[in-house]
């Protein structure tokens, strides 16, 4: 979960979401016993940020006293958390997202479904779509000016109460999208292959961007968004985007892209912060939006992720070389299964021992490349102080029992005696592994961080989740 929001903020900065703060307006201040300008202290970076809060001495307080303190301030926040479940747009968006899977729609006129998220990152694309909930389909009404969806603002209601339109302006940046994979076929009739082929929407990117969404006739969220670009590319050079919801929550995220990209990005609920991210990034964007996303350009990346006034959450993370990991994490090389079922040698047993071990290491790489690459730390903001490092373990998850085959002897219609999966063999446990989150105290103790960050967190996370999801392009 904390890995998902970390890395959301860097997906971010790697897609040139940042903040830029190379101009000041304010007006020079002087000394008033000497009269003279006083020098403005520089604005340390991110990277200075996150060193300096890593040279803060671990929390004085015993570890055991520490995790009461921890708890209890997590419980104040997982409090103003939970408040966000009761937003009425957010569960609009999401039901929106979830009709759109249910019956895909091709807002482009091609071949087949898009997405949520291209529907604030097109221009010059019209139509009104009306849910039908009797069939479970979208109805396109012509339009030569706007981009509309009429629908259910709840999964649990029938008839349409929500609306939400789009009017964008196009920029100058052009980018070609797969619709519909090409794929091959057997014809049956002229005993041959075929293949499909790949089709492509065209389309501008927006400058602009501006929709509302609309719950039973009063308006229930604005989003604004501008975007510029140069020399052809698709990652703007600045970016900033504001989603406004009436029940009280603000979304806002800016940057600019450069040699160091930085994104920023803030939930707020009624003027109080819940989440803040700002992530800086020596990614190439380009180099990664390009055919070949070499693990090279994805570089280095900081982060800071700040939760109410709790806690904040720093990173400092190796992305090249976590690419490169992963990428020799798949690599790994799982057993092969049986192919001959005629063959009395074959060991299923031991096949399916394989297979555990297989589970297993790749979890335990899984966890090892995570700590290596991504380094947490977990601060209390009120305090000034390191609470915990924050680690993966790879556990045992999900398992189950299956029955192994069995040497099937009997003459059957004059067949060779083979392996059967019948249900009546030796039993046999699959297990399966996960990696979870743990806090890593001073004194070198470890407690699981869903002790503290309970399921309410996990809820909200899952809903921001979707929520950012549906307008991440």
């Amino acid at each position: 979960m904390i890995k998902k929001l970390l890395l959301l903020s860097v997906v971010l900065s790697q897609l040139a979401i940042s903040c830029s703060s190379d101009d000041s307006t304010d007006p020079v201040k002087e000394d008033p016993t000497t009269e003279e300008p006083v020098k403005p202290t520089p604005e340390q970076t991110l990277e200075e940020q996150v060193a300096a809060i890593l040279k803060q001495p671990y929390s004085t307080l015993p570890p055991a006293e520490q995790k009461v303190k921890l708890e209890a301030e997590a419980n104040e926040m997982l409090v103003q958390l939970d408040k966000t479940k009761g937003s009425s747009a957010i569960e609009a968006i999401e039901n929106l997202s979830n009709l759109i899977a249910i019956s895909p729609i091709d807002i482009f006129g091609g071949k087949n479904g898009n997405q949520i998220e291209e529907i604030l990152n097109v221009t010059d694309v019209y139509g009104i779509y009306t849910w039908d909930n009797t069939n479970g389909i979208w109805v396109k009404t012509a339009s030569t000016t706007e981009l509309k969806f009429v629908f259910p603002a709840k999964a649990s209601l029938t008839s349409n109460n929500a609306v939400i339109t789009s009017k964008s302006v196009s920029s100058s940046v052009k980018v070609k999208n797969v619709d519909t994979y090409g794929s091959w076929y057997w014809n049956d009739e002229t005993n041959s292959s075929g293949y499909t082929q790949t089709f492509y929407d065209e389309f501008y990117l927006p400058s602009s961007v501006d929709a509302s969404l609309t719950i039973d006739g009063t308006q229930a969220a604005t989003i604004a968004q501008t975007a510029s670009y140069s020399n052809g590319k698709q990652a703007p050079d600045t970016f900033n985007y504001k989603i406004t919801l009436n029940d009280g929550y603000v979304w806002e995220m800016s940057g600019k892209k450069g040699a160091s990209s930085t994104s920023t990005a803030s939930l707020t609920f009624n003027g109080k912060s819940l989440l803040g991210f700002t992530a800086g990034s020596s990614a190439n964007i380009d180099g990664l939006l390009s055919e070949e996303q070499f693990s090279s350009y994805r570089g280095k990346a900081n982060g800071l992720v700040t939760l109410m006034d709790n806690f904040i959450i720093v990173a400092d993370m190796d992305l090249a070389t976590d690419a490169s990991d992963d990428l020799a994490l798949d690599n790994l090389q799982s057993p092969n299964s049986p192919q001959d079922d005629e063959n009395p040698n074959n060991d299923y047993k031991a096949y399916y021992t394989a297979v555990n071990a297989y589970y297993k290491k790749y979890s335990e790489v899984s966890a090892t490349n995570f700590n290596k690459n991504i380094k947490l730390t977990l601060i209390s903001k009120k305090e000034g102080t390191k609470i915990a490092d924050i680690i993966v373990r790879s556990e045992e998850a999900y398992s189950y029992t299956r029955n192994l085959p069995v040497w099937r002897t009997e003459n059957l219609y004059g067949g060779k005696p083979y392996w059967y999966f019948n249900g009546e063999g030796e039993e046999f446990k699959m297990q399966y592994y996960e990696e979870n989150y743990y806090l890593k105290f001073s004194d070198q103790t470890q407690v699981a961080f869903s002790a503290y960050f309970s399921e309410g967190f996990g809820d909200f996370q899952k809903k921001f989740e979707d929520f950012i999801k549906a307008f991440q392009k």
